[in-house]
């Protein structure tokens, strides 16, 4: 896996801004806040990094769910998390709250789909597992 970030220098949009080219061809574009000296104009680097593992166990949820034949139709994931107060500001607790939507979906089921993607899957709540407290909740919504 490959990514390249390239900051858009002083004549950029913001002097802290930057966009980052992944290996699949997609461009992602991150700031900075404005007391760091970015102008706000796209998500912080860290907010990216809290996106990106919220999209990984969402992902794994999906396809386990789907794998097994169960008649899932959405699936959404808010994270709260918390940070160090001193550098490095490294995630310290991070918790992910699961709504899952479908037809007959049970419970467990989904509680089985998210603590498989939290405890096998998930390269992304692996790595952060390393500094944070992970934890999850869950509902179900028949559709």
């Amino acid at each position: 896996m490959e990514c390249t970030v390239s900051w858009l220098g002083p004549e950029g949009p913001s002097g802290m801004s930057f966009v980052a080219e992944t290996g699949s061809g997609h461009v992602l574009a991150m700031d900075g806040a404005p007391d760091g000296g970015g102008r706000n104009l796209a998500p912080r680097p860290m907010e990216t990094v809290l996106a990106g593992t919220g999209g990984c166990t969402a992902y794994d949820v999906v396809l386990i769910l789907k794998r097994g034949r169960h008649d899932v139709r959405g699936c959404k994931v808010v994270l709260k998390a918390e940070r160090a107060t001193s550098d490095p500001k490294v995630f310290t607790a991070i918790h992910f709250h699961f709504v899952v939507s479908g037809k007959g979906l049970k419970p467990e089921i989904v509680e089985r789909a998210v603590t498989l993607s939290h405890e096998k899957y998930c390269s992304a709540t692996a790595m952060l597992a390393k500094t944070s407290a992970i934890s999850t909740s869950f509902e179900v919504v028949e559709v």
